[in-house]
């Protein structure tokens, strides 16, 4: 099948690495455009994106009306908002295709039911300090990915946890290409209060929304760079931002299966996720008295799960 690809790459401070990404996503003949959005970096990138526009037609640069800064999510939307191929893919600045990037995509869009096909992505340890902190905050250090194939709700209940058998946490938007008809068609965009997290709420509501299935998920078809830098590593695990940070995603996917009128099973399963997090921020007493009550209205808080969580107290 033949694909028209826009690639959508978010740019804040990523000069360094820039340019090899970009060069990543040129070698398919399916991408016919790559968009710029760049977000008010304060080292060279903007130089950089201006040299690479004017070195391919098949690269375009755009920044936000006030040429401002407004973070990851509202700069991907800028993308959405700017591309113009059949299918969106996203990839970070600092982060790489390989060379079989598409290759499920082009037989499973055959199928008009498929709205987005997700795979694995690997690690490139770029430093030994950004190599430290990642692999204390993921095990599975190699491919993050899931565990076994899966389309449709499948997908959606899988993120949620609840397969009985454990599907994998995530799966990265580098290895994500949706049709754009599909986002238009269900409205969906990143949500710009995330300033973390943002990929997930996207994933996770994408899966709900649209038909999704699994593509290459036993390699990697996508590279991410692990740097100093990196925004999710410098968050521990545990910590008081971990939790503020958790809280603010499962807010929003709180509220959004509230306004959706979610089936019940999800929605029980989303809400618990919120109180756990929502009581993780509390202190003293209050704290154990949310819990408490949030425990008598639903037994199965009381679940490890929601427990840990709810009760652990932030250490920084």
């Amino acid at each position: 099948m033949n694909l028209n690809i826009s690639v959508i790459i978010p740019i804040y401070n990523a000069s360094g690495f820039l340019r090899k990404s970009v060069e990543s996503a040129l070698q398919f003949e399916e991408v016919i455009e790559i968009i710029l959005a760049e977000d008010c970096s304060t080292d060279n990138s903007l130089e950089i994106c201006k040299e690479l526009a004017s070195e391919n037609s098949r690269i375009k640069l755009f920044q936000h009306p006030d040429k401002g800064n407004h973070g990851a999510g509202a700069t991907r939307n800028l993308g959405i908002e700017k591309s113009t191929g059949d299918f969106t893919a996203f990839l970070d600045a600092d982060d790489y295709y390989l060379p079989n990037r598409f290759d499920a995509e082009k037989e499973l869009f055959k199928d008009p039911k498929i709205d987005g096909v997700f795979g694995a992505i690997g690690v490139e340890y770029l430093t030994e300090k950004g190599k430290q902190e990642f692999q204390q905050k993921f095990k599975e250090s190699s491919l993050t990915t899931v565990n076994y194939p899966a389309e449709g709700k499948e997908v959606f209940r899988g993120l949620l946890s609840l397969t009985s058998k454990t599907f994998g946490s995530f799966f990265h938007l580098n290895t994500l290409t949706v049709r754009k008809s599909a986002l238009d068609k269900v409205h969906l965009r990143f949500n710009v209060n995330l300033r973390v997290h943002q990929d997930s709420d996207f994933n996770l509501k994408l899966a709900y929304l649209c038909h999704l299935k699994s593509g290459i998920i036993d390699q990697a078809i996508a590279m991410r760079g692990i740097h100093d830098d990196n925004r999710i590593t410098k968050i521990k695990p545990y910590s008081s931002k971990f939790y503020k940070n958790s809280l603010l995603y499962s807010e929003s996917v709180y509220l959004w299966s509230k306004a959706n009128s979610l089936e019940k099973e999800y929605a029980k399963k989303i809400a618990l996720d919120y109180f756990s997090f929502k009581i993780a921020n509390q202190k003293g007493l209050k704290k154990w008295l949310s819990f408490l009550a949030t425990a008598l209205q639903n037994p199965e808080f009381l679940k490890t799960r929601y427990r840990f969580h709810a009760l652990n107290n932030p250490h920084d």
